[in-house]
C-alpha cells in the first residue's frame, strides 16, 4: 500500500470572488507543486479550509487534483469532517475516484474517549477497501481530541489499511512513541515545519508542509539532504526554512499563503472562506515586502 513521504503539500482551496472554488486556479497549484519537486498531494486539509468547505465542494477539489495529478505524485485526500457520516461519504468517494488514500482527522468540538476515538477510526477505515491506505490525523490545538501510541496500536491492530499518522504538535517525545507503533512499521509524519528534519533523523517519513507551497526549493533540499544523511546540509536548510515560515505564519499562515500565490500568478485572488479572515492591504504589503527582502526563493543565503 502508498505511505506519505517526504514533503506532502495540504494545498490551499482557491476561491473565486463569488466563493465558489476556482477550478483553473487549482489546477495551476497541484502543477506548481508538482513541478517544484514535492512529493505528495493533501487536499482538503486544513490549509484548504476543509471544515468550512461543504461536502458536494470537498469533492469537487479531491476530483480536480486527482485527475490534474494524473498519477504524477500520490494524492491523499483529507476527508475528516463535522460528523461520521459525512467522514464516510467523503471517504468512500476518495476512493471511487482513485485517490490514492485518505487522511483523517480527529473528530473535533466534542471530547472523546480513547475508545472513541478507536471506534471512530476503525469505522471510517472499514468503509474503504481493506487495501485502501488510511492516515490518522491530530491536531489537538485545533480540534480539541488528541490521540496516542496507545489509540494508535488498536486502529492499526484492528485496521491493516492504517498505515499511519500526521501528528501536528511539536511532541518530539510522542512522535517517536507512534514510530514503535505496529512493531515500529507505523508511519509518521510531522505538521510543525520545523522538525521535518529532526523527525526523518530518528525515522519519520516526513513533513506535511504548507509553506512548502511557497518555498519549494527549499523543502526539496532539505529532503534531499535527509535522503543523503547529510545532515549539517539538512541543518543549514532546515534553519533558513525556519525564518521564512515564521514571517508567513505570524499572523495568517493560510491568507499568507493565498497572497503569495496570488502574487506568483499561480492563483487569481486571495478570497478566504468566511469566517476565515484575509490579511489587510497593509499585511499584504508588508508580508510581500518582508519575504522579498528575505530573497525568499534562495536556498541558502
Amino acid at each position: 500500500m502508498q505511505k506519505l513521504y517526504g514533503t506532502v503539500v495540504p494545498i490551499v482551496t482557491p476561491l473565486t470572488e463569488e466563493d465558489t472554488i476556482d477550478v483553473e486556479s487549482l489546477k495551476n497549484l497541484v502543477n506548481h507543486v508538482i513541478d517544484g519537486g514535492l512529493q505528495c498531494l493533501y487536499p482538503c486539509g486544513t490549509t484548504g479550509e476543509m471544515m468550512y468547505l461543504t461536502v458536494e465542494e470537498r469533492k469537487q477539489v479531491a476530483e480536480v487534483t486527482v485527475k490534474e495529478a494524473a498519477g504524477r505524485v500520490p494524492v491523499f485526500v483529507h476527508v475528516g469532517a463535522w460528523n461520521l457520516k459525512d467522514t464516510i461519504e467523503l471517504a468512500q468517494h476518495a476512493e471511487k475516484i482513485g485517490a490514492d488514500g485518505i487522511g483523517v482527522v480527529t473528530p473535533a468540538f466534542y471530547k472523546l474517549s480513547d475508545q472513541g476515538l478507536v471506534d471512530f477510526y476503525v469505522e471510517v477505515a472499514h468503509s474503504v477497501s481493506e487495501d485502501f491506505p488510511v492516515y490518522m490525523y491530530a491536531i489537538p490545538q485545533n480540534a480539541i481530541n488528541d490521540v496516542n501510541a496507545t489509540v494508535c496500536e488498536e486502529v492499526a491492530k484492528q485496521c491493516p489499511n492504517v498505515l499511519g499518522i500526521k501528528y501536528s504538535y511539536p511532541d518530539f517525545t510522542k512522535l517517536q512513541q507512534f514510530m514503535m507503533v505496529k512493531d515500529q512499521t507505523f508511519s509518521v509524519l510531522v505538521g510543525p515545519d520545523h522538525l521535518f528534519e529532526a523527525v526523518c533523523a530518528v525515522g519519520g517519513d516526513g513533513v506535511v508542509s504548507g509553506n512548502a507551497m511557497i518555498v519549494r526549493e527549499h523543502y526539496v533540499a532539505i529532503w534531499d539532504a535527509v535522503q543523503k544523511k547529510d545532515y549539517d546540509m539538512a541543518t543549514k536548510y532546515q534553519r533558513r526554512t525556519n525564518i521564512l515560515n515564521a514571517t508567513m505564519c505570524e499572523i495568517n499562515n493560510i491568507a499568507a499563503y493565498k497572497v503569495i500565490l496570488k502574487e506568483e500568478g499561480i492563483i487569481k485572488t486571495t478570497k478566504m472562506r468566511r469566517p476565515m479572515e484575509n490579511l489587510t492591504l497593509e499585511q499584504e504589503k508588508a508580508l510581500l515586502y518582508r519575504m522579498r527582502e528575505l530573497d525568499y526563493k534562495k536556498v541558502l543565503v
